[in-house]
């Protein structure tokens, strides 16, 4: 159930992240090595191709990091299940990555591992089920990044 209209929330969202992205992209607020904090997660938008950013909170491990969304229109997710190959901006600088997708119930992930360290996609942090599998949630459109 949904507490406010999608328009209203997707116009949230996109305020917000207006304000923050400038902030977390020069790593005000990233996480340690082992740690809790935000990230900028670029993916590519799948129908137009262009290039989708989103700050979102993280788990960090190393150079596995894990991201999460309960909103079944999350446009960045879609994006990874198109095209896994994404970028994630730490202190300042973009980090190549790889996503693997998965859910715990209604809550979805993406573990980001950052391929130019010694973690390999594939690599056991957690486990998560097929995203494709039983109870999988279908993405609407591409929603481009705020400007």
């Amino acid at each position: 159930m949904r507490l406010l209209p999608a328009p209203v929330t997707r116009l949230g969202f996109r305020a917000l992240n207006r304000f923050v992205r400038p902030l977390v992209d020069r790593g005000l607020g990233n996480p340690a090595p082992v740690g809790v904090g935000a990230v900028v997660v670029e993916t590519t938008g799948r129908s137009s191709g262009l290039p989708r950013s989103v700050p979102l909170l993280s788990v960090r491990w190393g150079d596995s990091l894990l991201v999460s969304t309960v909103r079944s229109d999350s446009q960045w997710l879609a994006n990874l299940r198109a095209r896994p190959e994404a970028s994630v901006a730490l202190l300042g600088r973009d980090r190549p990555a790889v996503a693997e997708l998965g859910s715990f119930g209604p809550l979805r992930t993406a573990r980001l591992v950052l391929v130019d360290g010694p973690a390999e996609a594939g690599a056991p942090l957690v486990a998560v089920a097929d995203p494709g599998g039983p109870g999988a949630h279908p993405d609407g459109g591409d929603v481009p990044a705020a400007a």
